[in-house]
């Protein structure tokens, strides 16, 4: 039984880690196809991630709000939903941090968390309905959530527009005193936008994996996502474990919403369409496991990827929409998990 449970964990492990290189691997292949030279793409997508301060200040920026998007679907996930819906609770706790942002008028030591909290709230309200609907009427969380996501993008614009639209087609700033923005940081990676919520960011892995393994609550939200009927027969809340796993997904993406808010912009736009981030958190997760660990690396890889993208196209004129392809190729092979599985299954026993 040992053995097995091991056998499982490296075959978890290894999953990712083949898929990335098979979508590396791909992504060469199709550099090759178009003529161009796939090692001196990606050693310049390498350098410019880490052949610059600023840009290695940049990725660790843009983790931030993947990190919490993927938290968010991961943390469904665990609990047997699938919440497509964080793009539009992280568009609402955006608006929500940077009204309170620019309304109140308090301490730091206030208002600081009083903004992050009010993103924290609108994601959970945002993610309340769908898990209402989904415990109540039985209307499944992926076709209410993809609504969702377009009131919050319309409702968000119209909000701006009516109550706090400045010249430039957005809201005013931020006070100092709602701002996640650190001139320590900042001045360490040649003034990047690199914020605090990167550490806000890290704190959430550890808050996911402590509620969802190490308490009563998160043993109850997993045996409801695994078996509902048995959860119940244990006598189990099912309809209210399965509203709380919304409220609190949506609560996570409603922090990543408030980091973009807060800390890399101090201000909110219109919004032509989506921001991409809540989409690309599904990715996260999914490459990441489901775990806090493996999101924080997703992400890590994600964000790598996005910022060095401009570079491939400045040193080695490969175009940038190159990356989004690896992006999906590696989001395809992690959907194959079957078959990568199926070949270390069958490696191990000719081993054997």
């Amino acid at each position: 039984m040992h053995k097995w449970l091991n056998r499982g964990k490296i075959t978890s492990f290894l999953v990712p880690l083949i898929s990335v290189l098979l979508g590396v691997l791909v992504g060469a292949i199709i550099m090759l196809f178009i003529g161009q030279n796939p090692f001196i793409g990606y050693w310049a997508l390498l350098d410019g991630v880490f052949g610059d301060i600023y840009y290695f200040g940049e990725m660790l920026r843009m983790m931030t709000p993947l990190i919490l998007a993927g938290l968010a679907v991961a943390f469904a996930f665990r609990t047997g939903l699938f919440n497509i819906g964080v793009e539009g609770q992280l568009i609402v706790g955006w608006l929500a941090s940077v009204s309170v942002g620019i309304l109140v008028d308090a301490p730091m030591i206030i208002h600081l968390p009083l903004a992050i909290g009010a993103g924290a709230l609108a994601g959970a309200i945002w993610g309340l309905v769908p898990g209402f609907l989904k415990a109540r009427f039985y209307v499944h969380e992926v076709i209410v959530t993809i609504m969702m996501n377009y009131v919050a993008l319309f409702v968000s614009n119209y909000i701006i527009r009516t109550y706090l639209l400045v010249p430039g087609e957005r809201t005013d700033r931020i006070h100092a005193t709602a701002s996640l923005a650190s001139p320590f940081l900042q001045s360490l990676t040649d003034f990047s936008r690199l914020h605090y919520g990167f550490f806000i960011a890290i704190f959430a892995c550890l808050v996911l994996w402590f509620l969802l393994w190490k308490t009563t609550l998160g043993y109850e939200l997993r045996a409801v996502g695994y078996n509902k009927h048995a959860s119940h027969y244990a006598g189990m809340n099912v309809n209210g474990n399965i509203i709380l796993a919304m409220v609190i997904s949506g609560g996570f993406a409603g922090v990543a919403g408030a980091m973009e808010g807060l800390g890399t912009y101090g201000y909110m736009s219109i919004l032509a369409g989506f921001t991409g981030v809540g989409f690309d958190g599904i990715a996260v997760a999914l490459l990441g496991a489901n775990t806090s660990i493996g999101v924080l690396l997703a992400a890590a890889l994600f964000g790598s990827l996005k910022v060095g993208a401009p570079n491939m196209q400045s040193q080695a004129g490969i175009p940038p929409e190159l990356v989004d392809i690896v992006i999906a190729l590696i989001i395809f092979f992690v959907a194959s998990s079957y078959l990568i599985r199926l070949v270390i299954n069958r490696l191990q026993k000719e081993g054997k």
